[in-house]
């Protein structure tokens, strides 16, 4: 009922707390303010821009570019609601081009910050200069004719403490302004970035010749030699970029990067297509890896409907799933033609080993015996041997002081009789009275894993020092997340150092894994890591580790093996239960028991 004369319970907020409130949709944390500032940097034309924060950026945030710049008239008005150079009408936001374009992102940040401001356009003889605080312009000065814009951020959240409390650690900060900027140069290859903090240079991307040379920058080398390209088009839209090899697909979820006409976003329907595309070659578990740029004619998509334009709507949601879908199947077939798997076309060019189903009378009982644990070599029963021949293109490998691994103490276990080995991949034994095949990669991974996780729980896995330290590049949230968990990964056997600000020195990994490649090994296991502050429990966080450090120490598909390795290996995976999975949850095993060979050959009932 309307209440005439009386005063009503509807209030219109004032003009503060109005902004806080939108300040609240826009800047989440220090790396969103970093994401707008950076993408009107862009909008301005910056060719290159250095990014400088102190503390995570809550005590500064300071982005320099060499854009246009703003003109006396225009620089204050940029910090009024909704102004914007960006739109003329309302017909424009059908049609975005530019990265910002509400006007909302200035405002908003100056209502929670301390801001000082100085710009200058290309053709003015003096730059200006000016202070916001609490949301309004200060006195402007005349300032060096410096083309571009330079815009500091202290302060910040400096009156809500209720927000500023809930933000995480300084590491974790910077790890959001890390990825805001690898978005960045990912998406604009052709803009040089620099990153900042505490004065120390974390990130350095100069300007690329092509989105290839951007994604090596920023994902490292070693993603790209996982990864096959991406190639689609329709008349109204074009996906490119990479995907990784369904045989190199982790348990991470880092890189899943989607550009769209070079805005970061999410989109369900998109990824949706991208899991398609991979189908039943994905493993259980397991995650598509991916850098794809998807560009849609700007008419056919809505961007407006998330505050921090993160999600977007397409017109032909349809269409675009199709495009997607259809390209990452292609690219997955051709990734299936030059993949070392079993069956491949390049291992079937190999010569068929001699020593495949018992022909191996070449071979002394030195060779045969077991050289220790590790990608290029036999399970480990305590001995040690020279290296028998492994296929080549493995990358390098670590070389260690010893390489003896702790045994354990056997059970007695029925008779096993090593049979042979089929495509360098699957063993062929009989255990007591039932023909096998099993796995060898994924059946050593289980004992390495059963072993790991006994000396994790028992008094700690022992580290095996190496005798040369591995430098390994790291991307900027990487290193930070080494440096905040490097206790962590002592108590897993494996000691690293800082190594400069984007790096690190291995110098020892956990005993028993033998030789592995360096760097695929510790950016497993630093995905992993990246994940444990979703994990609920400490088993949570550590069994992914472990599942990872076993997965590069064992023994690879096509890696041959003589028949007293087989017959090692099948008794290491007997004793440690014969699980029938790895602990990614890959198959370890077929078994035909002697009636069920009976029942097939017809011999039951006779």
């Amino acid at each position: 009922m309307l209440t005439i004369g009386g005063r009503g319970k509807i209030r219109i907020l004032s003009g503060d707390v109005v902004s806080r409130i939108a300040a609240g949709e826009v800047v989440e944390r220090p790396a969103a303010v970093v994401k707008e500032l950076v993408e009107n940097s862009l909008d301005a034309g910056s060719r290159s821009l250095t990014i400088e924060v102190k503390d995570g950026g809550l005590t500064l945030i300071r982005i320099t570019d060499d854009g246009e710049g703003m003109s006396r008239e225009d620089a204050p008005l940029a910090f009024e609601r909704h102004a914007t150079s960006k739109l003329q009408s309302d017909e424009d936001l059908w049609s975005i081009h530019t990265m910002g374009f509400r006007g909302e992102a200035l405002p908003s940040i100056a209502s929670v910050s301390h801001v000082r401001v100085s710009t200058a356009i290309r053709s003015a003889e003096v730059g200006i200069e000016f202070q916001v605080k609490e949301g309004r312009v200060g006195k402007i000065v005349e300032a060096p004719p410096v083309a571009g814009t330079s815009i500091e951020v202290g302060e910040l959240f400096y009156n809500q403490p209720a927000r500023k409390k809930f933000l995480k650690s300084v590491p974790t900060e910077l790890s959001h302004i890390s990825r805001v900027i690898q978005q960045a140069a990912l998406a604009w290859p052709s803009v040089h970035f620099r990153l900042i903090h505490n004065g120390t240079e974390i990130v350095n991307y100069p300007a690329a010749l092509s989105e290839k040379d951007r994604v090596s920058q920023v994902c490292r080398p070693l993603f790209l030699g996982r990864c096959r390209p991406v190639q689609g088009s329709l008349p109204t839209a074009r996906v490119g970029g990479y995907i990784v090899d369904p045989v190199h697909a982790t348990s991470s979820r880092i890189p899943q990067e989607l550009f769209l006409n070079r805005r970061p976003v999410r989109n369900a329907a998109v990824f949706h297509a991208v899991a398609e595309g991979y189908g039943a070659s994905l493993p259980k578990g397991l995650h598509p890896l991916f850098v794809l740029f998807l560009d849609v004619d700007p008419d056919r998509v809505d961007v407006n409907i998330h505050p921090a334009k993160r999600d977007v709507r397409f017109a032909d949601p349809d269409m675009i799933h199709q495009l997607v879908r259809r390209a990452v199947r292609q690219a997955i077939g051709a990734a299936q033609g030059h993949s070392i798997m079993p069956g491949s076309s390049e291992q079937r060019e190999r010569p068929a080993s001699k020593r495949l189903w018992g022909q191996a009378a070449d071979v002394s009982s030195e060779q045969a015996q077991l050289q220790g644990t590790g990608a290029e070599e036999a399970p480990s029963s305590g001995r040690r041997d020279s290296p028998t021949a492994v296929p080549s293109g493995f990358g390098a490998q670590l070389a260690f002081v010893s390489e003896t691994a702790e045994p354990y103490a056997r059970v007695p276990l029925g008779e096993v009789v090593a049979l042979g080995q089929l495509n360098r991949t699957f063993l062929v034994v009989q255990i007591g009275g039932d023909l096998a095949v099993v796995d060898q990669h994924t059946a050593h991974e289980r004992v390495l894993f059963e072993r790991l996780y006994r000396a994790w729980t028992a008094r700690g896995i022992q580290s095996q020092p190496l005798l040369l330290p591995q430098a390994i590049g790291l991307s900027a949230p990487h290193a930070a997340l080494v440096r905040r968990h490097q206790g962590d990964l002592e108590k897993l056997g494996l000691e690293l150092e800082p190594f400069g600000s984007s790096a690190v020195l291995i110098r020892a990994v956990p005993t028993g894994l033998g030789k592995i490649d360096p760097e695929p090994f510790l950016q497993d296991v630093l995905d992993d890591l990246s994940q444990w502050n979703h994990a609920s429990t400490v088993e949570t966080k550590v069994r992914p580790v472990l599942a990872s450090l076993a997965c590069h120490g064992a023994v690879r598909a096509g890696r041959p093996l003589e028949l007293p390795e087989i017959k090692a290996l099948i008794e290491d995976w007997r004793a440690e239960g014969e699980m029938t999975t790895c602990p990614h949850g890959r198959r370890t095993v077929f078994r035909l028991g002697t009636d069920d060979l009976e029942k097939m050959f017809g011999r039951a009932g006779w």
